[in-house]
């Protein structure tokens, strides 16, 4: 039996239905449980084909699955899946099971790990480009390397490639004890600057803290803008990461410096507002809305950036929190509780 979780409609989290299925000469013959799944009454079928591993594939039994802001994104139509009905995620870790003809370097218990495309991790197996798998360290268990892959290689372009971070920079990072903001604030802080992190409760403040914030802003308490121009003497900072979009596009901007880089990757709050060039003239500011699968392009740009990130976790310059885990089944809460920011550091899903 195999399980997977598929998007019917796009919209809240109640879409996200499970499926049992059953390979059967090569194809997967899918039915949806005959009870209630997050209050929904089904019990239609549908036929989903799976294979084996083609040349220059392979077929991976996932161990775990990291939850990605990117799938809330698809689930409400924000960014487009190619098909609908679809089976969701972009990362996991998983065992090799399989391996497509011909195809050498990778072989049947490798431990392995991939994010970005194709989609469809929500499942107990799939069927993976093998050129998209990375080894994972021995010394790395697969819920870690689960949660860190997407989110590990974001930090790395963000702070090493899109604007690259040095010694005596001051950043500010919006949604600091995220799965992402926890990365960026540690590992920035191991680069040498100033961190300057936004988070929304005391809980979250003192987690940022661990992870190498120098200054804590609880931005429903404190007005981020005006703590940051304090904070910087009225100088504003190098560059601002910022995830969460609409609430914070505008303000983000006001606390850069001249020639400061706005880097958005991220919109939790909604699509900012559009921005005319005159905005950026006042001060000579660069804007960007980078995403990981530019950045990851060829292998050799993959492997760099996941050797760098794994060696910062075995070298104790990241420290990756795991917070919360959930039976796929239960992926419908998961993606509730990100949504309503119940979550901080990362979120995996085990099969």
């Amino acid at each position: 039996m195999v399980k997977a979780i598929r998007v019917h409609e796009l919209g809240g989290p109640e879409w996200l239905l499970v499926f049992i299925s059953m390979i059967v000469k090569g194809f997967e013959i899918a039915e949806l449980n005959s009870q209630f799944v997050y209050g929904v009454s089904i019990g239609t079928k549908e036929d989903v084909e799976v294979g084996e591993p083609k040349e220059g594939e392979v077929r991976v039994k996932n161990k775990a699955i990291g939850l990605n802001f990117i799938d809330v994104y698809f689930r409400k139509g924000v960014y487009k899946a190619a098909t609908v009905p679809y089976t969701p995620g972009v990362e996991a870790c998983g065992v090799v099971t399989a391996v497509g003809p011909g195809l050498t370097g990778r072989q049947v218990g490798d431990l392995v790990a991939y994010a970005g495309q194709p989609m469809g991790s929500y499942a107990e197996e799939q069927i993976l480009p093998a050129d998209r798998v990375v080894p994972v360290p021995p010394s790395i268990d697969p819920t870690v390397a689960a949660s860190l892959l997407s989110k590990g290689m974001t930090a790395q372009f963000l702070l090493r490639s899109c604007f690259k971070v040095e010694p005596g920079h001051t950043v500010l990072v919006h949604a600091a004890a995220g799965g992402v903001g926890s990365l960026l604030c540690q590992w920035a802080n191991a680069l040498g600057a100033t961190v300057i992190g936004t988070v929304s409760t005391k809980e979250k403040a003192a987690q940022a803290k661990e992870d190498g914030c120098h200054h804590v802003i609880i931005y429903k308490e404190d007005d981020f803008v005006a703590r940051v121009k304090e904070i910087t003497s009225d100088n504003g900072v190098e560059v601002v990461y910022d995830s969460v979009g609409k609430d914070t596009f505008e303000g983000s901007l006001a606390c850069l410096k001249t020639r400061g880089y706005m880097v958005s990757f991220g919109q939790s709050s909604g699509a900012p507002d559009p921005v005319p060039l005159s905005a950026l003239a006042v001060k000579s500011l660069f804007l960007t809305r980078p995403s990981l699968f530019y950045y990851a392009v060829t292998r050799d740009e993959l492997l760099g950036m996941v050797g760098e990130v794994f060696g910062n976790v075995q070298s104790g310059v990241l420290r990756v929190r795991v917070n919360h885990t959930y039976p796929l089944s239960q992926a419908a809460q998961a993606h509730e509780d990100l949504e309503n920011r119940k979550t901080s550091g990362s979120v995996v899903l085990i099969p």
